[in-house]
């Protein structure tokens, strides 16, 4: 176990460099073991603990206390005749992927490789084939887990089902996950990729992605998203300084009908222009290029909005209140839900919101500009979308720590909150859920 010295005068980095985490103790854990001793060494003195995996998703700054840095635990391991996988809680969905793929096997991994495959699933999970599989967090067999009391404990349905039910969906607010068994799914190829529009055109895209997420079967999840790209010269050409909206999709079917599919929203661009079309068939291995997530840290901030079937003019008004006129550049994201994520799984656990249709993501850089700025920016949003906000997801709220509210239905949040009272009643994982 690495322990640093008080008070570091330089932050830890991370892949979210916007908010500085400075503990006063850095455990650089080597096996579950030195998390198990930081966690004890923690709850001896009476300091909060945080953990680290790969830092995209920081809800806020970290000082003080002891960080947990879990990156070195990062080992995979691929049951191919049982399709489940053992994956560390360092290790990134690109590993997960890579481990899988020679099976023919693939996780239920988010957009961007780079991030914690475990702290995703804590928080449940939404992966870019969501719509036919469910949640991450829905197919967890296992999980290893730290609680506050130092104890290292093996969870299973069978074996503490409550904790079992809180830690798949409930974040990280129940104790230092080092690692988890999960189901994989048989999955090698795909048609996906995403087609590019000019931003001129954002009310007809979005009003026609909303009709054609009506008329898609459940083996098809997509989003709609949108930016102002920075005027740089490593960007192609074609989006230097441009608006633009793009409709993101991943289908498990075969070329043919996912080309049917994809039909109606090539029709938007008999009027619209169209930039880019990558749609096409691909190995799993070459998924992350269908939202082609930065690879670089950065600073940012973001929020979230869980919908349930919103209007289609006020979701044109959402998408130009963070348009080209917004005080600072926003990318906002809508997710196609429903399908598999509106079933109960077998096993039930903490993720929200099943009944949602959609999810709305924004995410603001922090190069100068102010969060309270961006605090302002997402309020109107809110308030424009407000008949059809259902809640707010623990996965896409970034640098917002210090709002809690909204993560869960107030049944699942008091159960979740009576958990925290029963393995850690001195707050040594304080904070919010997903912390």
């Amino acid at each position: 176990m690495v322990s640093a010295s008080e008070g570091r005068a330089e932050p830890f980095p991370t892949f979210q460099t916007g908010f500085p985490i400075r503990p006063d103790r850095l455990v650089e854990a080597a096996t579950p073991e030195d998390v198990r001793e930081a966690v004890a060494y923690a709850g001896g003195r009476g300091l909060h603990v945080a953990a680290h995996a790969s830092g995209h998703g920081l809800p806020g700054p970290v000082e003080g206390g002891v960080l947990i840095a879990t990156r070195a635990l990062d080992s995979v391991t691929v049951d191919p005749v049982h399709r489940t996988a053992r994956i560390g809680a360092g290790a990134s969905w690109g590993r997960v992927i890579e481990a899988a793929a020679p099976h023919g096997l693939a996780p239920l991994n988010g957009s961007s490789p780079s991030v914690g495959a475990v702290s995703y699933t804590l928080g449940g999970g939404l992966g870019i084939l969501a719509r036919e599989f469910g949640y991450a967090a829905d197919h967890v067999r296992s999980l290893d887990v730290v609680t506050a009391d130092g104890t290292a404990r093996r969870v299973t349905p069978e074996r503490e089902p409550e904790l079992f039910w809180g830690l798949r969906g409930g974040g990280h607010r129940l104790g230092v996950v080092t690692g988890l068994e999960i189901g994989l799914v048989a999955v090698e190829r795909l048609y996906g990729g995403s087609i590019v529009f000019d931003g001129a055109w954002a009310a007809e895209v979005v009003r026609g992605y909303l009709a054609w997420t009506r008329t898609v079967p459940d083996t098809l999840t997509s989003s709609l998203a949108a930016l102002v790209y920075p005027d740089l010269p490593q960007l192609p050409e074609e989006l230097r300084g441009r608006y633009v909206i793009s409709v993101r999709v991943a289908f498990t079917g075969d070329v043919a009908e996912g080309e049917r599919l994809v039909a109606p929203l090539r029709a938007i661009g008999r009027s619209a222009a169209v930039l880019s079309d990558s749609l096409r068939e691909m190995p799993y291995t070459e998924s992350h290029t269908i939202h082609s997530d930065p690879p670089f840290p950065h600073a940012y901030y973001g929020d979230s909005a869980v919908l349930g079937e919103p209007d289609a003019e006020r979701t044109v008004q959402a998408f130009e209140l963070a348009g080209p006129r917004a005080p600072m550049m926003t990318v906002v994201q809508l997710n196609h839900l429903g399908g598999a994520l509106a079933a109960r799984p077998e096993v039930p656990n903490a993720v929200p919101y099943r009944d949602a249709g959609f999810l709305l993501r924004l995410l603001s850089p922090l190069d100068g500009t102010e969060v309270g700025a961006v605090r302002a920016l997402y309020g109107e949003v809110g308030r424009v979308l407000e008949p059809a906000v259902l809640g707010r997801s623990l996965n896409f709220s970034f640098g917002g720590g210090d709002r809690t509210a909204g993560f869960h239905e107030a049944e699942t949040a008091k159960r979740l909150a009576g958990l925290v009272s029963q393995y850690d009643p001195a707050g040594l994982f304080g904070g919010p859920y997903g912390a």
